[in-house]
């Protein structure tokens, strides 16, 4: 399949962007962001070149982790916004050619969801076969996802005298997945927002979701996310499913669907890069990320990889070994508060890299340009930092900093009201907003457009295939991307100090010369395919190799 034959595939080229409602723009100043807010900042994204947006949680929820422990899902949180709301701004989106995809997040309720309210009052109760219970704990129980917040997976309910199911929080008893009804309402829900204007669902801890009760027997747990893909493209067939699915690369293929099977998720995280892109930053080597993408499987057309720099959770280092994990921590987490559940870090990029625009740009230059769809968190594009004095992972989900004034323009309310506090230091709004850079050539946020702009133009970073190239230097991270007749090929130096390092491209058309994304120049390959390339300290630079008669601009 070509690059320029996209069809129904439009997630291949696609800019994501992640945010929070609660936290982006609140329009009727009462310290809570909504969807009129949001639907009021549609410009700076579509000036961003956003073309999809990711929504995390805005239904009703108590509010006790982050809107994900939900009360209904068909619903929307009174404070921000109706159902009508919600439409509206997804028909503005879509008329800036931005689709909406929404947080799936059906492996649990909060316990004061109805059907938890029910399933409490006795072991009979209607609900009751939504969760999972047992009378006795199982042995060799599972270890909470929550280190130091929750002792266990199972919670005694005294007044049914049973255990039920929590892989988070307390508060949020886990779904039982083996019971139809259940699947039944996950499929009803899905349905429920297609209808409403998304194009899909970024689908939370999927291996949590499809993994069966204790001593349930369901057959291939994986059945449920092929049934999910297939209701999924009866109704929508441009809809996708990316998934979270934080696991190694040999266990988590599985999850896109085996030879043979239907497939299940269209997209998922690459969180085994992400990691290493700090231990490569941490060490100034780019031999641990060179390493992990020579062993990421490579996809079918029809699969994609999604790549960040960091989520809306902890920057999760789990799949280091201790000592690896421990260096990235020494380089940018020195301090307690830092840290989180012995595997994170609750920074954001600018503050871990003490503000260097240079290693900054070259992270988001590899956001970009390694093969996969790129996927922004929210305030990323302008270098916003956290508030270390909101607790935990609260610290990165403060409100987005629009100008330098009160509250940073994001509310007028008073500051005691707002959903979240900004930082306070040197990453507060007066010093980082978009209304500071919207105009600056300089700036971070038009480094990020010019990012989005020339992937854009360069499909075959979505489509193509992608091969590492060895210049000699363990600083520097070289790759190509192909497809069909384009060629891309960019380099990103991870050392403090110049470097220069010969491309080798093999056998190319005569005449070939490799021609600067960023720049005028244009520098000549030699016969054996051979050109000398210098990189700045943290330096990055993308290349598009051009044939005589090639008409393409750069």
């Amino acid at each position: 399949m070509r690059a320029t034959d996209r069809g129904d595939l439009w997630w291949k080229t696609a800019v994501v962007y992640c945010l929070d409602v609660e936290t982006y723009m609140d329009w009727n100043d009462d310290g809570t962001g909504d969807f009129e807010g949001l639907a009021n900042r549609l410009d700076h994204l579509a000036e961003l070149g956003v073309t999809c947006i990711w929504l995390m949680p805005f239904q009703p929820s108590p509010d006790q982790d982050d809107g994900y422990d939900i009360t209904d899902f068909l619903g929307v949180d009174p404070r921000l916004g109706s159902l009508g709301d919600v439409v509206a701004f997804t028909r503005a989106a879509r008329d800036r050619g931005i689709r909406v995809i929404m947080d799936l997040v059906m492996n649990h309720t909060s316990d004061r969801h109805p059907w938890f309210a029910s399933a409490k009052r006795g072991r009979n109760a209607p609900y009751r076969d939504f969760y999972v219970w047992r009378d006795e704990i199982p042995p060799n129980p599972a270890e909470s996802v929550f280190p130091g917040e929750e002792e266990g997976v199972w919670e005694w309910h005294e007044g049914t005298g049973q255990y039920y199911l929590h892989s988070f929080y307390r508060h949020q008893p886990d779904l039982n997945i083996a019971n139809p009804e259940v699947r039944d309402e996950i499929a009803k829900t899905v349905g429920f927002w297609l209808e409403l204007g998304f194009s899909g669902f970024r689908v939370d801890a999927v291996p949590f979701l499809i993994e069966p009760p204790d001593g349930v027997d369901i057959g291939d747990p994986h059945e449920l996310m092929r049934d999910l893909r297939r209701y999924l493209q009866r109704r929508a067939s441009d809809s996708i499913l990316l998934g979270e699915v934080n696991l190694p690369y040999d266990e988590q293929i599985a999850y896109f669907g085996a030879d043979g099977d239907p497939a299940e998720l269209t997209l998922q995280f690459d969180f085994e890069a992400m990691q290493r892109l700090y231990l490569s930053l941490a060490r100034q080597d780019a031999t641990p990320l060179r390493d992990t993408l020579a062993r990421r499987p490579q996809l079918e057309p029809e699969k994609q990889w999604a790549n960040f720099v960091r989520n809306h959770d902890e920057l999760t280092l789990d799949k280091l070994s201790d000592a690896e994990r421990e260096e990235v921590f020494d380089a940018f987490a020195p301090e307690d508060w830092m840290r989180v559940y012995g595997r994170g870090i609750v920074r954001r990029l600018p503050t871990m890299l003490e503000g260097d625009p240079r290693r900054i740009r070259m992270a988001y230059s590899l956001l970009f340009s390694l093969p996969g769809t790129p996927v922004l968190f929210y305030g990323e594009e302008i270098g916003m930092g956290e508030n270390g004095e909101q607790e935990k992972r609260q610290a990165v989900r403060t409100p987005m900093q629009w100008t330098g004034g009160r509250n940073g323009g994001f509310s007028r309310a008073a500051p005691g009201r707002l959903a979240a506090s900004p930082p306070s230091d040197g990453y507060a709004p007066e010093h980082v907003s978009v209304q500071a850079q919207m105009h600056d050539p300089d700036s971070l946020l038009a480094v990020i457009r010019g990012f989005v702009t020339r992937y854009r133009s360069s499909p075959e970073i979505g489509w193509g295939r992608f091969e590492l190239l060895d210049v000699g230097e363990p600083a520097v991270l070289a790759h190509r991307i192909t497809e069909d007749h384009l060629r891309f090929v960019a380099l990103h130096n991870f050392a403090p100090h110049p470097v220069r390092v010969t491309l080798e491209l093999g056998d190319l058309p005569e005449d070939a010369v490799l021609s600067d994304l960023f720049a005028v120049d244009a520098d000549p390959i030699d016969d054996r395919g051979r050109v000398d390339v210098e990189l700045d300290a943290y330096g990055y630079r993308w290349f598009r190799v051009l044939a005589p008669g090639d008409r393409r601009l750069t």
